[in-house]
């Protein structure tokens, strides 16, 4: 009997976590970088790593194996529902900008 009424106790507690509590607040969560279109019309082809870094930040993501591209994700989330979501990757041939891809361009990498 004890075992019955611990198994439905743990059922119970389960199925509050898959449905949530009503009314309860949830904040906005950003996580990433915040890139801009202003920030993206900023870089121009050829400009070193040290430059780009000072437009758009650090990259979230740099490959240590790949050094070439830099990557830029963001994600504003209430919860579990995404908001604005949005990634930019540039890539350097040595040490200088080549190209930009990604939901911002700048003009000189949509033609």
């Amino acid at each position: 009997m004890r075992s019955i009424f611990l198994a439905v106790a743990l059922a119970m507690l389960t199925a509050c976590g898959n449905f949530g509590f009503p009314g309860v607040y949830r904040i906005d969560i950003e996580q990433g970088n915040i890139v801009t279109q202003e920030m993206i019309d900023q870089l121009q082809p050829g400009m070193n790593q040290r430059q780009v870094r000072f437009i758009l930040g650090t990259p979230l993501l740099e490959d240590s194996f790949n050094n070439k591209r830099w990557d830029y994700p963001y994600v504003i989330r209430n919860g579990t529902d995404v908001i604005r979501e949005a990634k930019v990757t540039v890539h350097f041939d040595d040490d200088s900008l080549v190209s930009v891809s990604g939901d911002y361009l700048p003009a000189w990498a949509a033609n």
